[in-house]
């Protein structure tokens, strides 16, 4: 099946979030959402590279990144690079994710592990290390657009409103896997998923109810609205009288700032549905109501991206 193909979705109401999980997925709202279509699954390598031949596109990655944007950063370690997951050696305290990620000068997404490595025999894996610019060029490239927060979660759940995963409430029915997350104990012991470890071929786990593949696991994926405590369509559910907002949005800037967080001068946009990172033991996040902010300047191993027509 050809993840490039286009599926629509019409239009309708849904519940979004969740109050099951982590707290920034709630409160729990009725939402409206107009009819769109949206590609059956990510943006693989092959697409991506189809993209990169004809326009010449540059990553974010493949950059050295303006020392003028990382006034306190050592000039020196301001070269082309991006962010790579490696597994510990054994158990370790899950309170410090700098101990599986490193920043790996000449990582890119033609070199997903470094510059000794290559996507060979990957041209059908999701496309990682992407930032959220090189996904937006990559979208008006094709005519296209990102997805905004609400209208990802709408199509994610595939028709199954309310639903924990994409697929119902049972994350193995009958054993079976549905999507590529981590398998074994985080972060150091994974015996991979469907005998793959990190990304899967897009279309090896059975798709939701709308056809769509990979909605969870396997990558997250950049949506349009910046990222705030509260998603979009929370406000209405403080006004009884109110209609469920239609297409809610955040597109304020100020909304996707970190106060807290390192690159605080840095907007985060939100990203979607989990990855083969996510273990139920630390990251229970494969699922359509999940969300998590991504610094806009930033590409890793483990974010991808689809794009939808209006």
């Amino acid at each position: 099946m050809n993840s490039e193909d286009m599926v629509e979705i019409p239009g309708g109401r849904f519940r979004m979030g969740s109050t099951d999980f982590y707290p920034e997925e709630g409160p729990v709202r009725e939402v409206r959402i107009g009819s769109f279509a949206i590609q059956r699954g990510p943006v693989t390598v092959a697409q991506f590279a189809r993209f990169v031949a004809e326009t010449r596109y540059v990553t974010v990655a493949e950059r050295p990144p303006d020392a003028a944007d990382y006034p306190d950063a050592d000039p020196s370690l301001l070269v082309e690079g991006s962010a790579v997951f490696h597994p510990t050696p054994g158990p370790v305290p899950l309170d410090d994710p700098t101990r599986w990620w490193a920043y790996v000068p000449g990582a890119n997404w033609r070199h997903p592990w470094g510059p000794n490595s290559d996507n060979t025999d990957r041209d059908k894996h999701p496309v990682t290390h992407v930032a959220f610019e090189d996904a937006e060029a990559y979208a008006d490239w094709a005519g296209n657009q990102l997805p905004s927060e609400a209208e990802w979660e709408y199509a994610a759940r595939g028709r199954l409103d309310g639903a924990t995963f994409a697929w119902g409430d049972e994350r193995q029915p009958g054993g079976e896997l549905m999507a590529n997350f981590w398998q074994g104990e985080f972060p150091w012991r994974n015996t991979g998923a469907k005998g793959w470890r990190g990304t899967t071929p897009v279309g090896l786990f059975a798709a939701n109810g709308y056809g769509l593949l990979d909605t969870t696991g396997n990558v997250w994926e950049w949506t349009t609205d910046y990222c705030a405590p509260r998603g979009p369509g929370s406000e209405t559910t403080t006004s009884p009288c109110c209609a469920p907002a239609l297409n809610p949005r955040l597109e304020a800037p100020g909304a996707g700032y970190d106060p807290e967080g390192p690159g605080v001068h840095i907007p985060r946009r939100v990203i979607k549905g989990g990855s083969h990172l996510c273990a139920p033991s630390y990251c229970l996040r494969y699922r359509p109501a999940a969300r998590q902010p991504g610094a806009i300047d930033t590409s890793t191993s483990h974010i991808g991206f689809r794009c939808v027509a209006r």
